[in-house]
């Protein structure tokens, strides 16, 4: 693996964890989004990963990509970097996690807006804020519609207006809004839950919530019934959670 310069990264009891770790703000460069590629890059085989967690060190989780990464002699480079992340993102078959405090914004806000699950700090901020200096956010504007609805991610794109914790939550950015000082406990209390299952089964899971996404009634319910069927039912894991049910004992995963 690459020496990381801007990132931090451990891998304990199937659960991976990025750091973003460029001080003050940890806004991102297109090195520092090159090291998070490499690493969303090497999960993608990790068939003993259970979840994923991306977190920041310091006060802020992360304020966007460099302003200068935007100019013309850098922006084709940027945005095929930028955009490699929520491709591998959308590519990873586990639960990603991400927990935020302080400010969230720009592509910030998209790197977290990207994760299955979001916990926030209730003093963190999240907001879109590109439009102050003449741009729109790419990932966000195809992104946003799917959480918050289309006029909302609108407003949020146009006026570039910050949000609390709580206003992400009541609009559907943010799962989980967490006291300050058990912002860690709160996503560890999260990954623990998901640690106790198989590692195929919260594929499959995960699988048949995002393969049938926009697909009509009759053909997305055959299809997670085919994979309910044909994959599913034909693991060793789904035998062992039956059987551990009715012999009364904790389930041994075998992740086959």
């Amino acid at each position: 693996m690459t020496e990381l310069t801007h990132l931090k990264f451990e891998k304990a009891d199937g659960v991976a964890r990025i750091t973003l770790d460029r001080p003050k703000f940890n806004m991102m460069n297109i090195k520092m989004m090159d090291e998070l590629n490499g690493l969303l890059e090497s999960l993608l085989q990790d068939d003993d990963l259970k979840c994923m967690v991306l977190d920041a060190e310091g006060k802020h989780f992360c304020t966007g990509v460099e302003v200068a990464d935007h100019k013309p002699e850098n922006v084709d480079d940027m945005i095929a970097t930028f955009n490699r992340i929520f491709e591998f993102s959308e590519q990873i078959e586990v639960p990603i996690i991400a927990s935020v405090q302080g400010y969230c914004l720009g592509g910030g806000m998209e790197l977290a807006i990207a994760c299955d699950i979001v916990v926030a700090a209730g003093s963190a901020q999240f907001g879109q804020p590109e439009i102050k200096v003449g741009f729109f956010p790419p990932y966000a504007a195809m992104r946003l519609p799917q959480l918050v609805g289309p006029a909302r991610a609108i407003e949020i794109c146009t006026t570039g207006k910050f949000y609390s914790a709580a206003d992400a939550q009541r609009m559907g950015m943010v799962g989980y809004v967490s006291e300050d000082k058990r912002l860690g406990e709160t996503t560890a209390e999260i990954v623990k839950e998901i640690q106790t299952n198989s590692p195929l089964i919260i594929r499959l899971n995960k699988r048949a919530v995002k393969q049938h996404l926009g697909m009509a009634f009759k053909p997305a319910l055959a299809g997670v019934s085919d994979l309910f069927l044909n994959t599913l039912m034909k693991t060793e894991d789904t035998l062992e959670g039956i059987a551990s049910y009715e012999e009364k004992r904790k389930p041994v995963w075998k992740n086959r």
